[in-house]
């Protein structure tokens, strides 16, 4: 068992040795796995950092969120010379992405089916690629102090253009020091485009345990994910200050125009009109495109790493769907354990406000009678009551 803290959360967990060395295999497979990115050696590291990867169960988790993996650090000029860490809390994607056909939005019916018995599955994937070869990938180009350069100046080109690049980091200039409000954003939309270019590898999937059909269905599950995740991420703009709330969520919305723009057919986006009769939209996939052009455009994407992103009036007219479509925020309720004799029983609560109420006296039982009073008060003022 581990118990690890992340200020200001922390969680209790096991390993998942299944997955852990499946996790592991990864690894051992970065330096063969990075130069398949679409850029030349000399924008990778001078060796590449290998991290801890586990994959861990959690049994209690205490924070503000519940992240589905975790990448530390953040900083990625610590990354660049001292490594890093990853770890994938495996229980929540199972949790998180436990499907009903009925709330799924904007996909057709055949894609609801897909999504419903391959999105864990092609999930895993894209997490293990997104924290490993995404933000473990790549290399800053410096000049420090002296005036020394880590990179062959005359010799090291722009793969797009073929010139000599011209501009690099100096001094005790950062990631976060240079981008500013979009660091995050450029960062996440990167890690998520190599998990996307690489889940093509059958390698990759076969370190997952996907071969043949099933790696077919991992592929594309992953890709109509990112897809359909760039269209909810409208959700976090703010058209008032043309600015994201959430560095992910902006990160899909520029794949997704970027597949987009990619044309030929490859993703397309209809507003359409709901049987309630309200706005809808549907979203599709041409799986037979993923691996030419789809594969193309995330490649040239990931050499140009520079797109500004702000909503057109389209695609503001398309929020107002997502957020008229908008499900209410699942309840994340932890089970608990509960000694009974000489065993220890598992304690599962349903994922609503009066399962939360349940986990919390349990768990707290001294609290219990000042948490049924102020539920007896709500009551006597009218309001809902879980009890």
């Amino acid at each position: 068992m581990l118990m690890s803290v992340l200020p200001p959360s922390g969680f209790v967990a096991v390993v998942n040795k299944g997955m852990s060395a499946r996790f592991a295999k990864l690894v051992n497979s970065a330096e063969v796995l990075l130069p398949q990115l679409p850029w030349p050696p000399a924008f990778e590291k001078d060796g590449f950092l290998r991290p801890d990867f586990t994959s861990l169960d959690v049994l209690t988790f205490a924070g503000s969120g519940i992240p589905a993996g975790i990448n530390i650090p953040n900083y990625d000029d610590i990354r660049q010379t001292e490594g890093f860490k990853n770890v994938s809390l495996g229980n929540v994607l199972a949790v998180a992405y436990s499907t009903q056909k009925d709330k799924l939005t904007f996909l057709e019916e055949n894609d609801k089916d897909l999504y419903i018995k391959w999105k864990s599955p092609s999930f895993e994937v894209q997490v293990g690629l997104h924290e490993l070869l995404g933000h473990g990938s790549g290399k800053l180009f410096v000049q420090d102090e002296k005036g020394n350069f880590n990179f062959e100046r005359k010799s090291v080109c722009n793969p797009e253009t073929g010139e000599l690049i011209s501009s690099w980091y100096k001094g005790s200039e950062t990631w976060d020091s240079k981008f500013s409000t979009i660091a995050s954003s450029y960062e996440e939309c990167r890690a998520e485009c190599v998990g996307l270019y690489l889940c093509l590898n059958t390698e990759v999937l076969s370190i997952f345990g996907h071969e043949g059909a099933d790696a077919d269905e991992v592929v594309y599950v992953n890709w109509l994910t990112m897809v359909r995740a760039g269209l909810l991420g409208l959700e976090f703009y703010t058209p008032e200050s043309k600015s994201w709330r959430q560095a992910h969520m902006q990160a899909r919305f520029v794949i997704l125009r970027v597949l987009l723009e990619a044309g030929e057919g490859l993703v397309t986006l209809q507003e359409t009109k709901g049987a309630d009769g309200r706005p809808d939209a549907l979203i599709t996939l041409d799986r037979s495109k993923i691996h030419t052009v789809g594969k193309s455009a995330i490649q040239r994407f990931l050499c140009k790493l520079q797109v500004t992103s702000t909503g057109s009036h389209d695609f503001l007219r398309l929020r107002e769907t997502i957020l008229l479509r908008k499900e209410a925020r699942k309840m994340f309720v932890q089970a608990n354990t509960r000694v009974k004799g000489e065993s220890v029983e598992l304690v599962d609560y349903e994922g609503s406000a009066a399962g939360l109420i349940c986990s919390f006296i349990e768990r707290f039982p001294d609290d219990s009678a000042e948490v049924e009073a102020q539920l007896l008060e709500l009551n006597n003022r009218d309001a809902p009551c879980w009890c």
